[in-house]
């Protein structure tokens, strides 16, 4: 059973020349830094940027949420 609980959101974006993991990962470790009891995500949008026909980087807009005491 799931408890009463309020929860904020916020946006980020990661980034990674590895891949999309990597740049959720990325946002996730870095916002948790500052931000207490996230609790989930959800990937919002995907992009990179393409060099001669290649991916050279990854970028992901997620929304966070976490709870507020």
């Amino acid at each position: 059973m799931m408890s009463e609980s309020t929860y904020k959101l916020v946006e980020l974006v990661g980034t990674s020349p590895a891949g999309t993991d990597d740049a959720i990962r990325n946002a996730i470790a870095k916002a948790s830094a500052t931000i207490k009891h996230i609790d989930w995500y959800q990937v919002m949008e995907s992009r990179g940027h393409v060099v001669d026909g290649r991916i050279m980087h990854f970028q992901v807009t997620l929304k966070v949420g976490f709870r507020i005491d």
